[in-house]
């Protein structure tokens, strides 16, 4: 009926200016009123007509609210803001939002959506998908023990590719580029008994002025770790050794990316660490976040003689669940902060947090939300609003900060990262370690010769001072064996997937959760986990959880078969693969969910082109490699859509 009123009192209006003949002189709120009717493409249509009536289609508080009904997200976020990255000798570039009008089509037309390509290369299974920092290279790894390496751009085509069952390996499950491009490394795993955890890693060259050979192959114990690169020059892999009945410890080793061959007295690799485990855990899906904004002033981690005055293994426990962080009444985005940026010390009782969270979630379910949007706390849009505008590009910071003939890489503070677990076998914990002074020795250390060593030997049995073995159940009689961990943060479910925003800031996690105060028992029988996948925000500034995405993406295998789903994050979207034969993007700045993009069965990885966040590649247990453009980059490539129904917009047209 309102409508009905809103059409004739329109109607009469044009009568009344249809009579006087003079459409430009129709008062304006009667055309806004039109044009609040009017669909989007005749409302665009319409303010090519004159420069009044432009004017008027450009209202921003009118595209406001037609971006709000359209995405339904909360009225109350802001436009999100202009950002100001640094390009160096370049000056300064302007990246961000001008207009509602510009983020409406931004979201409508710039988005990956139109499925552009379908790979077949290969065989089985393809498990992960990874970019080189270019954006010219994207290499996929599959059950098939084939690792490919294709160009990305339209059309793309195979450039390299390498069969890594020759090496005894079952299938290549992850892949990552060096900083500089140049070097890929592919981890994979060893044929073997159905529990063997025996893996390796190979480093592969991918530069342009070469075919692609094999460089090294280092040993990866559990396969699960992955592996990744530490510099440009170095990567990290890892080991397992078993103390006793549910108690290991894990290494991790600095490795360089070649062989030496000049000398054998130059040595190739180096422990970084080495931590305990307990109820039958290891150290997993370990990575690297270089972070140029910590340092001593804004250290979210304990000093060294907090640490060393704590009774575990763990120095600094945190559940997830018992975090204190702000109250929040908006949504936002994890986008990147200035490096300038101080440290938000705002927060609230720690028995709070998950009713705040809570809260947001039941509100927007209220809205009429049925696809997940991501949770965000004030804190975080608050300090984005602080930061905006003096924030240096993260790749191009790293850029010049790396300096590659500085194979350590060590001028900038870095995090290792890895998921963990101290209740039971099954990762719950994310484990992070301030990397500090680390060297790489020149020359090995050749040590007492045989006979010093039997000869020391000989006097300690004739002195009786032969060390008996160590109470590896005590751990705080073997701590001082062991490197500890500056911070653990319980997140009370099945961790399956891990990815770092573009500026190594944000952690973004994925997690299947356990039912709620769970009590574990048995370390080898693991709780139960939801068939839905949570996605949780970690700053890795403040080490605090600043939003979370509830029930958003299905996942359906059983904890003690619960695989990897790889995430991605780039400036503009996180995406995330799934077990109900889809893939999903969000939006991480409005935190809403946009689009899913079908296959025939599980979706194990996707990855956005660092370059051109309009591309996006999804990978997927029906054999097959999609590749995803936005509508503005189909219509420049000339590419006939035949989506079919393959992506859905997840979100309420506006008519």
């Amino acid at each position: 009926m309102e409508v009905e009123s809103h059409s004739n009192d329109i109607e009469n209006s044009f009568s009344s200016a249809a009579g006087i003949g003079e459409w430009w002189s129709l008062p304006e709120p009667i055309l806004f009123r039109i044009y609040w009717m009017l669909p989007i493409r005749d409302l665009l249509n319409s303010g090519a007509t004159c420069k009044r009536w432009w004017n008027v289609s450009n209202d921003e508080l009118m595209w406001k609210q037609k971006f709000v009904l359209h995405y339904k997200i909360d009225p109350i976020i802001r436009l999100k803001p202009v950002s100001l990255y640094y390009f160096g000798i370049n000056g300064l570039t302007y990246i961000g939002t001008e207009s509602w009008k510009s983020e409406y089509k931004r979201l409508s037309w710039n988005i990956p959506y139109v499925q552009a390509q379908r790979l077949e290369g290969h065989t089985h299974q393809v498990l992960h998908v990874s970019f080189s920092h270019n954006g010219e290279m994207f290499a996929t790894c599959s059950k098939d023990g084939y690792v490919i390496i294709w160009n990305s751009t339209h059309p793309c085509s195979e450039r390299y590719s390498h069969n890594m069952k020759q090496f005894s390996w079952k299938y290549a499950q992850f892949s990552q580029f060096n900083q500089s491009d140049t070097l890929l490394l592919v981890s994979g795993v060893h044929f073997g008994s159905p529990h063997s955890t025996s893996g390796e890693i190979a480093v592969f060259t991918v530069d342009r002025r070469d075919e692609s050979r094999l460089r090294c192959r280092v040993v990866n114990r559990p396969y699960d770790i992955f592996g990744t690169w530490f510099g440009d020059q170095y990567l990290i892999s890892g080991a397992l050794h078993w103390l006793g009945h549910l108690l290991s410890f894990s290494e991790l080793w600095l490795n360089k990316a070649n062989q030496e061959v000049d000398s054998e007295h130059v040595p190739i690799m180096n422990r970084l660490y080495k931590f305990y485990n307990r109820n039958a855990s290891s150290v997993r899906a370990i990575m690297v976040a270089k972070c140029p904004w910590l340092d001593d002033s804004n250290d979210s981690l304990p000093d060294e003689h907090e640490t060393h005055s704590l009774k575990q293994c763990f120095c600094d426990l945190v559940d997830i669940s018992e975090q204190g962080q702000s109250s929040t009444s908006f949504v936002g985005s994890c986008l990147s902060h200035a490096a300038t940026l101080p440290r938000s010390h705002r927060s609230t009782s720690p028995e709070n947090i998950l009713d705040i969270l809570q809260q947001n979630a039941t509100t927007r379910t209220a809205l009429g939300h049925k696809h997940g949007t991501i949770q965000y706390l004030d804190e975080y849009r608050n300090e984005y609003s602080i930061g905006n505008g003096n924030r240096n590009s993260s790749d191009d910071c790293m850029e010049c900060a790396d300096d590659y003939e500085d194979e350590m890489d060590s001028s900038i503070p870095k995090y290792l990262i890895f998921s963990t677990g101290s209740k039971t076998y099954t990762p719950h914990q994310i484990g992070i370690k301030r990397i500090r002074n680390v060297t790489f020795p020149k020359k090995l250390d050749p040590g007492p010769s045989l006979k010093e060593r039997i000869a020391a030997k000989k006097a300690a049995d004739r002195e009786n001072l032969l060390r008996t073995d160590p109470d590896w159940w005590n751990y705080d009689s073997v701590a001082h064996l062991f490197d500890k961990m500056d911070k653990v943060i319980d997140l009370h479910g099945h961790i399956i997937g891990m990815a770092l925003s573009p500026d190594h800031r944000y952690l973004y996690v994925n997690t299947r959760p356990w039912p709620k105060n769970y009590v574990i028992t048995n370390p080898l029988e693991p709780p139960p986990i939801a068939q839905e996948i949570d996605i949780h925000v970690i700053d890795l500034m403040t080490l605090k959880r600043v939003g979370n995405m509830l029930r958003a993406h299905k996942a359906y295998t059983p904890s003690a078969e619960c695989f990897f789903i790889f995430l991605d994050v780039c400036e503009d979207y996180v995406g995330s693969g799934a077990e109900d034969m889809h893939a999903y993007i969000w939006d991480r700045f409005y935190g809403i969910c946009l689009a899913k993009y079908r296959h025939a069965d599980v979706v194990n990885s996707v990855a956005f082109n660092p370059r051109d966040s309009e591309m996006l590649v999804t990978t997927s247990d029906d054999y097959t490699i999609k590749i995803w453009r936005s509508r503005a980059k189909a219509k420049e490539y000339k590419i006939q859509s035949t989506n079919a129904n393959e992506a859905v917009e997840l979100k309420k047209y506006f008519n």
